[in-house]
C-alpha cells in the first residue's frame, strides 16, 4: 500500500499576494481555490480550472513559518530574483499558449525557441521568459513533455514551466 496518494499543495513565495493573484488568475487563467484570512497569514491558493485537487499556495514570507528576520532575508532574495519557486504547467499547444499569453499582456524576454535537447524527435524544447511587470519578473519556459515516465502518459503534449515566480 502506498503511503501517499497525491500532492495536493505546492507553495511559492511572493512579495505581494494581490499582484501574484492578478498574474496567476488574470494573466495565466488559473482560478482562486481558497482565499482566507487566518489572522496570522492569508491562505491564498490557486489552481488550474477544473483541477482543484492540486493547489498552489501564494505565500508571503513571514510569521509564523518564518521569523521576522528570516522573512526579510527571503523578501530580499525574492526582490533580487534569487528565489521564489518552480511550477510546471502543461498545455496542448505551447506556441498557441505563448501567443495567448502575449495577447493578455504577458511580456516575454524571448520567443519560444527550438532547443537541441528536446525529448521527442518531432519537437524541440521551447523556452521563453515572461514578465508580469518590469519590476515583477516571472519566467516561463515552454517545454515539450515526454522526458520521463509520467510525461509519456501525454505523448506529444507540451508544458509551460514556470521557472521563477520572484518577486511577485
Amino acid at each position: 500500500m502506498d503511503m501517499f496518494t497525491a500532492i495536493t499543495h505546492s507553495q511559492i513565495y511572493v512579495l505581494d499576494q494581490d499582484e501574484a493573484l492578478d498574474f496567476y488568475v488574470g494573466k495565466l487563467g488559473l482560478e482562486v481555490a481558497a482565499d482566507a484570512d487566518l489572522g496570522f497569514m492569508r491562505w491564498l491558493t490557486v489552481s488550474i480550472p477544473h483541477q482543484p485537487e492540486r493547489q498552489i499556495l501564494l505565500e508571503r514570507p513571514g510569521p509564523p513559518r518564518l521569523s521576522t528576520e528570516t522573512a526579510q532575508q527571503v523578501r530580499d532574495l525574492l526582490t533580487k530574483g534569487a528565489m521564489g519557486g518552480h511550477l510546471i504547467f502543461s498545455t496542448d499547444d505551447c506556441r498557441k499558449t505563448y501567443e495567448a499569453l502575449r495577447g493578455k499582456g504577458v511580456e516575454f524576454t524571448e520567443e519560444p525557441t527550438e532547443r537541441p535537447y528536446a525529448s521527442t524527435a518531432d519537437s524541440g524544447t521551447l523556452s521563453a521568459t515572461a514578465s508580469a511587470s518590469p519590476s515583477r519578473r516571472h519566467e516561463l519556459a515552454p517545454v515539450p513533455l515526454g522526458a520521463n515516465a509520467h510525461d509519456k502518459q501525454r505523448p506529444g503534449g507540451e508544458g509551460l514551466r514556470s521557472v521563477r515566480s520572484a518577486p511577485l
